[in-house]
Formats: structure tokens, C-alpha cells, sequence
């Protein structure tokens, strides 16, 4: 039997000699078919011999790594050995892997070219398969870091080491950023992969360059009022920070809520859907508070948003509004997220006593105590226990910020008419 290859070996492999003491090309088998191809001159390569239609053919797999690093597109021992069992998968149904990598990669056309299979995976996959919001997301970074490097390439001319560059650069100044691009082009590698576009990820061994660590920030009182009254002012960026602050819902839910969604019969928010992250309908029952400003929004002509800046769309621009909105209540703009008023309001449910099913149906989780068996046969919405959560969560903010002193869980307050 012979013996496989180690990354050892690989290093020190050198071409052997004729009986005339010239160097000669010499294959090193690994077992399976698969060898390591040493030139007379020393570069390697590794290479999977096979017989398809009674002849025997020569697959290069790629070039050989001297290192345990991959460098320039050059393949690691194992990355050559994934390469050669795909190959083999090949084979197993019937396809010459030979003639099928020579047909992918001849001359690609345009159908070939990144920017056009970007169009592909867009419409077929992220605006087809995956929410507005993720979808809109996943358009941006293509726009914004990949096509801007790699337009006018063919796919089939993307190695892993073009990934590594390109999140390396992005990660110099926006290190979260990097890490979502790595994401989506994970995502896009394997369509391309189950699609038989290429045949193997341009994604695969690629680390994410930064470490992300789940925030659990949640605002203090004192910071919590100061923000609130910061708000004052502020327009339809305030009215939306406050709604957050009371119903914990989404930067996106709350900022793209129509008139439609809102039932003033029954004080009820309904999220639809399609804007919601689990893609479930979600019904936030209204706080006497949190009516009080969705009434006072303004209503514009031809505009369905209840927050709207300029009657043409819904509120934009957050990141500028934080940022003035952090000065005006004296808290440091990168120590919060807006999405810590989500956590804050649960937080804050928590210390009012609510249970947790009522707080994770407040915040329309699936996960946590729903999910499994549970999630399948707990049916009961909790609609009774989440409004009155709400509106003693409203009363507790709306006494912090007016400073009266009462007890921390506050008794329901009847609605005003």
C-alpha cells in the first residue's frame, strides 16, 4: 500500500533523476488516483489521475503550498485533497471533470463576468428568498465594495486570496462591515457552487477578519431620560426614537410604519410580515404615550409614512441624527446603538415584573421560549399581558423623565379618552 503524502513531504519533495542524472518530471502518489507533480525546474502541483471513456486523463488540481499557508491561489494538502474528492463526485455521475473545468473556463462570455452573475444571485436569491431589509443590505454591499474591485472579472478568475484582500481592506476602517461582506460572499460562492458555476468556493478556509462579540448595553436611567428629552425638537427623527424607547420594536419597523398599519379603533400597531425579521405579523399594542405621538405626527398629502422628515419618505438619515442627538444629551456617541432601546425595553419589562413569554412575544422572538415543540403547540398570543406590560413600561419613562418619585413597578394607568 502506499504511503500518503504529508505537508512534509510536499516541502521537500524534489524531482528525481534519470539513469543519465538529468532532473525528470515525478509524481508522488497520495492514493486515490491523486499525486503530487514535481518539475524538473521544482515547481509543484497537484494533480488527480483518472480514466474517463476507456482513456486515461490528467486533472491539475492546482498549484502545490510549500507552507501549511495558502499563498497566491497555491493549495494546501488537504485544500488538494478536498479538490480531488469533488472531482471524484464528478466522476461518480458521469462528468469528465477534465472537460468540464475546460469548458467553464473557456473564454466566459458575459453571462460569466462577476457584475452579471452578481444580477443573477440578487434577483434570483436575495430579493426572491430573504427579507426586503436583508436583501436591500446584501444589494448595498455588492454596489459599494465588491463590484467597485472586481467589475469586469470572471467569476472563474476569483481565488480566495481576492476575498482575503478585499475584506482586509474593508476591516481597516469598518471592521463589522468585513466581516458582513465575508457573509455575503460565502452566501454568493456556494448559489454559484449549487448552480455548478464553479466548482469550488471562493469562499472556503477565509476566516471573518474581525471578532464580534454579542453587545449587551442597555441604557441607565439617567441616560435614558436624557436621550428622551433629547428628543425634544427633534421631529420626526424624535418621534421615532421615542417610539423605540416604548414599543422596542425595530430601527426599521418603526421608522417605515404606515397609517395603514395603525388601527385607531383599537390603539393597535400591526408590523406586517414582510417587514418583520421572523417574517410573522406582529401586533404591538399602543401605550396612552405612544398613541400621543404617532397622533402628533403630521400627516402629508400623497405620503403613507406616520414618520416622514420631508412627506416624501420615511424618516433617513440616522446616523447623522444620533449623532446629534447623543450631543444634546451628553452621552457619548459610540458607547450606545439605537438597537440598545430594544434591549433597554426588555430590560426595563423584566424589572416591572412581566414574564418572559410576554416579553419575548412584546418583542415577537421565536427563539428562546418558543422555540421547538413549544413554539409549535403555544399558540396564545399574550396580547392582554403585553399591553398592560406596555403601558406600565410608558408610565415608568414618562415618570423617569418628569423625576416624580413613585414605586419602580408602577400600577396600570387607565387610558385617557
Amino acid at each position: 500500500m502506499t504511503a500518503k503524502l504529508t505537508a512534509v513531504a510536499v516541502k521537500n519533495a524534489k524531482p528525481r533523476r534519470n539513469r543519465h542524472g538529468v532532473a525528470d518530471r515525478t509524481w508522488y502518489p497520495d492514493g486515490d488516483g491523486m499525486y503530487l507533480v514535481v518539475q524538473p525546474a521544482g515547481a509543484k502541483s497537484f494533480a488527480l489521475r483518472y480514466r474517463f471513456g476507456g482513456r486515461t486523463r490528467n486533472l491539475k488540481l492546482g498549484d502545490a503550498a510549500t507552507s501549511e499557508h495558502a499563498r497566491n491561489g497555491a493549495l494546501t494538502l488537504a485544500a488538494a485533497r478536498v479538490r480531488a474528492a469533488e472531482a471524484r463526485h464528478q466522476l461518480e455521475r458521469g462528468v469528465d471533470p477534465a472537460a468540464h473545468r475546460a469548458a467553464a473556463h473557456a473564454a466566459p462570455g458575459a453571462d460569466d463576468s462577476v457584475e452579471a452573475l452578481v444580477a443573477q444571485f440578487l434577483t434570483l436569491h436575495a430579493h426572491a428568498k430573504t427579507r426586503a431589509g436583508s436583501a436591500q443590505a446584501t444589494e448595498r454591499i455588492f454596489n459599494k465594495i465588491v463590484l467597485p474591485a472586481w467589475r469586469g472579472r470572471s467569476i472563474h478568475g476569483i481565488r480566495r486570496r481576492d476575498v482575503v484582500a478585499l475584506a482586509e481592506n474593508v476591516a481597516t476602517d469598518r471592521p463589522y462591515l468585513a466581516n458582513r461582506t465575508c457573509a455575503v460572499l460565502s452566501k454568493f460562492a456556494n448559489w454559484l457552487l449549487a448552480r455548478d458555476v464553479i466548482d469550488t468556493s471562493f469562499c472556503a478556509g477565509v476566516e471573518r477578519p474581525h471578532r464580534e462579540v454579542a453587545r449587551s448595553h442597555t441604557l441607565a436611567d439617567n441616560e435614558l431620560r436624557a436621550l428622551w428629552l433629547a428628543c425634544e425638537g427633534e421631529g420626526a427623527f424624535g418621534q421615532a426614537v421615542r417610539l423605540l424607547i416604548l414599543t422596542g420594536a425595530r430601527r426599521n419597523e418603526v421608522s417605515c410604519m404606515t397609517w395603514g398599519e395603525v388601527d385607531p379603533e383599537r390603539r393597535l400597531w400591526v408590523i406586517p410580515g414582510e417587514r418583520s425579521k421572523n417574517s410573522r405579523d406582529h401586533a404591538v399594542p399602543l401605550s396612552v404615550q405612544a398613541w400621543a405621538i404617532i397622533e402628533s405626527a403630521p400627516r402629508f398629502a400623497g405620503c403613507d409614512y406616520v414618520l416622514s422628515a420631508d412627506g416624501l419618505g420615511p424618516v433617513a438619515g440616522w446616523a447623522k441624527a444620533k449623532t446629534r442627538l447623543s450631543a444634546k444629551a451628553g452621552i457619548v456617541e459610540e458607547s450606545w446603538r439605537l438597537h440598545d432601546l430594544r434591549r433597554t425595553f426588555a430590560v426595563g419589562l423584566q424589572r416591572l415584573g412581566v414574564r418572559t413569554e410576554a416579553i419575548e412575544k412584546a418583542l415577537n422572538h421565536v427563539s428562546g421560549t418558543f422555540r421547538g415543540v413549544t413554539g409549535v403547540y403555544q399558540v396564545y398570543d399574550y396580547q392582554a399581558e403585553i399591553a398592560v406590560a406596555l403601558q406600565r413600561w410608558a408610565d415608568f419613562v414618562e415618570q423617569l423623565v418628569s423625576g416624580e418619585k413613585r414605586d419602580t413597578v408602577v400600577p396600570m394607568r387607565g387610558r385617557r379618552q
